[in-house]
């Protein structure tokens, strides 16, 4: 007969999953969280009470043999779930999300040898991980109920989660001086990498479920503007006045006031009230600049700073120092790696976190309005306008997103014919493609997705960084700073033969070229080579890892111009828009014209943000000026609700097809302001720095 269980018996399952969970936090702490101490341990610690009481509840409901199975496999389960994160991290160094699955899992079984080497390198932390399952295999008669809890019992245990689980919520509420409030957080856009850090690994999945489940809402503190007086995001940069200059704005004949009027839906008349009054970016001695020419556009796959160098990528370093030269300029990774770097950099939009689909996906399949895309726009003027990738043409849906953006779109198994390596030559996909563009009508517009510069970093299963190894071996630097470079020269060259090409042809000084990387190289993170290509802790802070390089060349220009202001890949369409003289609305692109006189600002996925007079870090709720510079009172502040604006309205501009909302219908001229709009705005010389 089985002996009845004591009162005390209970505390075995509840101990071992308590136990269970806090071991689990703490290895995938050490390993994958920036910070070990900090007030996230004691989140970690309250949060994990209520989810150990609530397992101790689902595993005491049966008999002896129905118990140890249902712990059994409840550990088992997220056990898993760590495992899983912390291999995914190993490779993309970020946390996966539910709302990514599909996407994850696509990557990936796309990329098995970087799944199988991110596998490699996090063993030691999958065998610590194991613990507790080994732990419980080995105890399991000792750990688990052998008979069923009686419902007074389980009535005590789930009124135990109920009560640990509010005192828990409650101390989100607790006072801070962080402008990323615990509260925000926990209940705001779900920043999954500062999330973890803040409430752990399962108290983030619960809020990521919660958030695809029931989406979310965002203060409306956040939402309404500042006081227009204030001075959310300007500071202090005054020179001596050269003669002024007045200089229209850069708007469509849209009356948001009409539209507010008329509008019932919450979000949307937020949005026009947003939108409606936001400041518009101004024309310049830049606006139309390179009307006319062709573009050829690029996201550089894993592009950075650290890939220019003037002996082994010269193209490159010629590309990015002899048009406008951005000082500072920087690639922020968003939350699906790399196709989200492309949406920012082809919509100068931000991506989304909160649908299970990428933002370019959604307007693939929905067909949104992508109104003010390059491909689109330029279509409007009559140019033939051709969109190519040298890998799979449907990866990440790329046979939606591309065609809506206004290109007949071509990629490998869709009318690309390039051979087949891991990753594959972009000097191949040029030479398939250019000679075409060059023998059409003109002036045209090409843009590319490239892959040559994927990870991972090494001289074994990379095709190009093996093939240009013998040309690096005598550099002095590490191999994986070498692999590096090495698959870069592949880009290098296809760019080189793009320049001779355009010169045979005539059309070199009629051609602009503008190339952004989609994100960073984290497959260096963990090497030491993000560091031994920049600077010593560039790869530990938040912002400086994301410095990049934007090149704007035109074979046309007689000198560089030097930009000193901050700015990123959202900013790239607008200043190209402005560049090429086509009429837009400024307000309604999140970036801005990087050559107007609007302060630059960058914003990254965990609210951080470099602006003119320094950058900000959530993480540390620090704000480091530049130097020299003054800091007005409650600038830091306002332009961190800035930040949150810009996030949360890319999203709205998303979700609701806004630019069809505001009858922006692609193809269909914009509706240009008749009436004179004016305003004064300083002029600068091509040899001064913009700032």
């Amino acid at each position: 007969m089985t002996r009845r269980h004591s009162v005390w018996d209970i505390l075995r399952p509840l101990e071992l999953f308590l136990c269970a969970f806090l071991w689990l936090e703490c290895i995938y702490r050490i390993f994958c969280v920036e910070r070990f101490f900090d007030r996230g341990l004691l989140y970690i610690l309250l949060f994990s009470i209520p989810l150990a009481l609530v397992c101790t509840v689902l595993t005491s409901v049966w008999g002896e043999k129905g118990n140890r199975i249902a712990a059994g496999v409840l550990l088992g389960v997220v056990t898993l779930w760590y495992m899983i994160q912390a291999v995914y991290y190993t490779i993309f160094h970020t946390v996966l999300v539910t709302k990514s699955f599909g996407m994850a899992g696509q990557a990936l079984s796309n990329y098995w040898r970087e799944t199988l080497v991110g596998i490699g390198k996090t063993i030691p932390v999958l065998l610590l991980l194991a613990a507790p399952v080994v732990v419980f295999v080995l105890l399991r008669r000792h750990v688990a109920l052998t008979t069923r809890a009686d419902g007074r019992e389980l009535l005590v245990l789930a009124g135990g989660a109920v009560v640990f689980q509010l005192l828990a919520a409650a101390c989100i509420n607790l006072p801070t001086t962080d402008l990323l409030t615990t509260k925000d957080l926990y209940r705001g856009i779900l920043l999954p990498d500062v999330a973890v850090s803040r409430f752990g690994v399962m108290t983030t999945l619960r809020l990521d479920v919660s958030q695809t489940l029931f989406g979310v809402e965002e203060d409306d503190d956040v939402l309404l503007p500042d006081d227009p007086d204030s001075s959310s995001v300007s500071g202090d940069s005054s020179q001596e006045e050269p003669p002024e200059v007045v200089y229209e704005a850069n708007v469509l004949d849209i009356d948001f006031d009409k539209l507010l009027e008329q509008e019932t839906n919450k979000t949307l008349k937020s949005m026009h009230q947003y939108f409606g009054g936001r400041e518009p970016t101004l024309k310049n001695e830049y606006t139309g600049m390179f009307e006319g020419k062709n573009l050829i556009m690029l996201t550089g796959e894993a592009f950075w700073i650290g890939a220019i160098h003037p002996t082994y990528t010269p193209t490159l370093y010629k590309l990015a120092n002899e048009g406008f030269v951005f000082k500072n300029f920087y690639n922020p990774l968003w939350w699906y790696s790399t196709i989200d770097g492309e949406y920012a950099h082809c919509t100068g939009l931000i991506p989304s976190n909160q649908s299970k689909n990428s933002s370019f996906k959604i307007t693939g399949m929905n067909k949104n309005s992508m109104y003010f895309c390059m491909g689109n726009m330029l279509a409007m003027e009559g140019y033939p306008t051709t969109a190519y990738h040298n890998h799979t043409h449907s990866y990440y849906s790329r046979h939606l997103s591309h065609p809506n953006m206004g290109y007949d779109y071509y990629g490998v198994g869709a009318g690309l014919d390039v051979k087949k390596s891991w990753p594959e030559s972009d000097l191949e996909m040029m030479e398939k493609t250019i000679p075409q563009a060059l023998a059409g009508e003109k002036p045209f517009h090409n843009y590319y997705m490239t892959v040559s510069g994927h990870m991972n970093y090494n001289f074994v299963g990379n095709a190009m960084s093996m093939k240009h190894r013998a040309e690096v071996a005598d550099s002095g630097l590490s191999e994986a700073a070498q692999a590096y470079i090495a698959c870069n020269m592949e880009l290098d060259r296809a760019l080189e033969y793009v320049l001779q090409q355009l010169e045979a042809a005539g059309e070199l000084e009629n051609t602009v070229i503008c190339m952004s990387g989609d994100h960073y190289p984290y497959g260096l993170d963990g090497t030491g080579a993000i560091d031994e290509l920049t600077a010593p802790g560039t790869e530990n802070d938040l912002i400086e890892k994301y410095r990049s390089s934007l090149i704007l060349w035109c074979g046309g220009m007689e000198e560089p111009i030097v930009v000193e202001k901050p700015c990123s890949s959202i900013d790239v369409i607008p200043t190209l828009l402005n560049l090429f003289g086509l009429d837009y609305d400024s307000r309604l692109i999140i970036g801005r014209d990087i050559l107007s006189t609007a302060p630059g600002l960058v914003p990254t996925n965990k609210f951080c943000y470099a602006s003119e007079l320094g950058k900000y870090y959530a993480n540390t709720n620090t704000f480091i000026p530049n130097e020299g510079v003054t800091v007005p009172e409650g600038y830091v502040e306002q332009t961190y609700k800035e930040v949150k604006r810009m996030v949360t309205y890319s999203g709205y501009i998303l979700f609701n097809d806004y630019y069809r909302v505001l009858g922006l219908e692609p193809g269909t001229p914009p509706p240009v302001v008749q009436a004179e709009q004016t305003a004064p705005q300083e002029s600068a010389s091509a040899d001064t720095p913009i700032n």
